[in-house]
């Protein structure tokens, strides 16, 4: 990483959403679904709100920002996160957590219907090969019921957020202008009023005053909510957002591990098995197809950066030159599982960009 302070921030992510559904199965002891999500959409954009007032950034006011704004915040924020509230009540929290970890693959998979382009190979593979994963997870053939409500809740936010995603890269990454931490404060304001609208589903019930239960949806509002969005802004602004995708991979680990440490839960090798499956696809479909060359005479283009300005007009030198290029070797070992891991985040990490995950 360019700043290996990063390192640090991108593990404090991985925490906070990692244990989100940790925090989501303890808020349950005193709060109801639409309670919770209301409560943590309206901390998370007090958060939000404050940073961009103290950086000196404004709301964006266009009406039609606005509209897709409302759309990405109900199948990004509000209803998922319903849906895990309700989910969890009968699911446990670690099994939440590998379900959530199907999101990439919805993703690619709306991408793909929404585009209308045959995917690469090696999409179109991972794609198969996660939802075998899914299906080793629920394992029809064993009759155990495990498709219950609670499960197909929890699968439904996945799908949201695969929604969700591919709507904002086609209708608000990096085409108003407006920074992605206003976008992420825009949306949680719009996902407050859906939340609002919501809330007689079920919160409309007393509230039970469980300490630890109101201190966890309060720290999953301001911590896991607020502050992770500026933590995913930063590390996309020092490293890009292939880098900050890959808190992907670390989420469902930790999930798994807090609900076993913490709540006693234990999860089956093939549910354990079928995460692996997952996540290996969610690699595949993070793969792109490279071409590669050997002798060819090219053009050269060198590309002299202003030191007083970094992001100022480049001065482009134009040469030609017929030279052999010498074959590259190809990288080896933990080289070769980096260049792996870095090169995917295609469609996923460039949609995580302006909507940070979880």
């Amino acid at each position: 990483m360019n700043n290996p302070t990063n390192y640090f921030r991108l593990s404090a992510l991985a925490l906070l959403w990692g244990s989100s559904f940790l925090l989501i199965k303890l808020a349950l002891e005193a709060l109801a679904p639409t309670q919770i999500a209301l409560t943590r959409i309206v901390l998370g954009a007090l958060v939000l709100l404050a940073l961009c007032a103290v950086r000196g950034l404004r709301i964006g006011r266009d009406r039609a920002v606005w509209r897709h704004v409302a759309v990405a915040a109900l199948f990004g924020s509000t209803l998922p996160w319903v849906l895990f509230g309700i989910g969890e009540q009968t699911v446990d929290s670690g099994l939440t957590g590998v379900l959530n970890a199907t999101t990439p693959l919805w993703t690619v998979l709306f991408g793909v219907l929404v585009t209308r382009e045959a995917p690469p190979p090696a999409r179109l593979g991972g794609l198969l090969l996660g939802f075998l994963g899914v299906l080793l997870i629920f394992a029809p053939w064993q009759g155990t019921g495990m498709l219950s409500w609670g499960v197909l809740a929890c699968l439904g936010a996945a799908v949201s957020y695969g929604i969700s995603y591919v709507y904002i890269g086609r209708k608000l990454t990096g085409q108003h202008g407006l920074p992605p931490l206003v976008l992420a404060a825009m949306q949680m304001i719009a996902a407050t009023g859906y939340a609002v609208v919501a809330l007689p589903l079920d919160g409309l019930r007393p509230v039970h005053w469980d300490l630890l239960a109101l201190v966890s949806v309060a720290v999953l509002g301001i911590f896991g909510t607020g502050l992770a969005f500026a933590l995913n802004y930063r590390i996309i602004s020092d490293e890009g957002a292939t880098t900050a995708s890959t808190v992907t991979y670390l989420m469902p680990i930790v999930s798994v591990l807090l609900g076993w440490w913490l709540l006693g839960e234990e999860l089956g090798l093939r549910i354990l098995l079928g995460m692996a499956v997952v996540l290996v696809g969610v690699l595949l479909t993070r793969r792109s197809p490279t071409t590669r060359t050997t002798a060819v005479p090219t053009t050269v283009q060198e590309e002299k950066m202003s030191e007083g300005n970094r992001t100022g007009a480049t001065a482009v030198e134009q040469r030609t030159r017929t030279e052999e290029l010498p074959p590259i070797a190809p990288p080896k070992g933990w080289a070769r599982l980096h260049l792996a891991l870095m090169r995917g985040s295609q469609l996923y990490a460039e949609l995580a960009t302006n909507h940070p995950m979880k």
